[in-house]
């Protein structure tokens, strides 16, 4: 007997090998070609590597799709698609607003402003193509604002923690940023204080600019809401609590409310310092 992967396990069962290399474990380094021929799981030595290949092969394929199909990872793809709706939204309605002064003067802006033409009937062709582009804003606003819905909704189950500190749409960002919450969760918080600030800690590592004081989690109020002079201080702090978070929801789970509290104390002692402390 032997303590091979490939031990009891039949050679043309895909799925068996599969299992095998993602569960089994050795005490130590053996000859493990010459065993495999010796257990008949082989019929040669290269009979071995081409069956191990085939059986890591797969072992990966079932892993990436288990991977893509957690409930982080549709948290990602999610905020991701949001993002690009709203930014597609935004760049279209500037050029319905564009479009729409060429025909009226009194023309709005913006995506309410598409509402409006989507809503009215255009009475020539130019307006007709000009109210079917202003309803794909509508439409691109729309699935946004249902996406949105959806990461309300999801974020508290996959990261209860995270979004209850950051709120679910910044913590679908974070997610996105580090590529997942056990990604998150692995990252010391003076990383998660930058994410979203490649650029500017690029530029920086280059001696082109300054150290960057935050990334994405500037759009937490705890951070937009002190002064820039004790900004850089609330980013650490909302980066260190956000770490924690992101920790305790990747390996327990469990809702710690008196994570808000203690950076709620934080935060007050910070934005009561007076301009010049730091």
């Amino acid at each position: 007997m032997t303590d091979g992967w490939f031990a009891g396990v039949d050679p043309d069962d895909a799925d068996g090998t599969a299992a095998a290399i993602r569960e089994g474990s050795a005490d130590r380094p053996k000859e493990w070609p010459e065993l495999a021929v010796e257990a008949g799981f082989a019929e040669d030595t290269d009979d071995y590597y081409d069956r191990l290949h085939a059986a890591t092969m797969a072992a990966t394929e079932r892993a990436v799709a288990e991977r893509e199909g957690a409930d982080d990872r549709q948290l990602v793809h999610a905020v991701r698609a949001m993002s690009d709706c709203e930014r597609t939204a935004n760049e279209l309605a500037e050029r319905v607003a564009e479009w729409g002064e060429s025909r009226s003067s009194d023309a709005g802006s913006g995506v309410e402003y598409a509402r409006e033409l989507a809503a009215t009937g255009g009475d020539d062709p130019a307006g007709e193509a000009l109210q079917s582009l202003a309803e794909r804003v509508v439409d691109l606003d729309d699935e946004a604002q249902r996406l949105r819905g959806y990461i309300d909704r999801t974020a508290p189950e996959v990261a209860p923690n995270l979004a209850a500190l950051a709120g679910p749409v910044l913590a679908a960002r974070l997610l996105s940023l580090a590529g997942g919450l056990e990604s998150l969760a692995k990252k010391p918080s003076g990383t998660v204080q930058v994410l979203g600030a490649e650029d500017a800690l690029f530029a920086h590592l280059r001696g082109n600019a300054p150290s960057p004081k935050h990334g994405i989690i500037y759009t937490h109020e705890a951070v937009r809401g002190t002064h820039p002079d004790n900004r850089g201080s609330a980013a650490r702090a909302v980066a260190g609590k956000l770490t924690i978070a992101a920790r305790i929801d990747h390996y327990s789970g469990d809702l710690r409310p008196d994570l808000q509290a203690e950076l709620d104390e934080r935060i007050e002692t910070i934005q009561s310092r007076t301009e010049g402390d730091k």
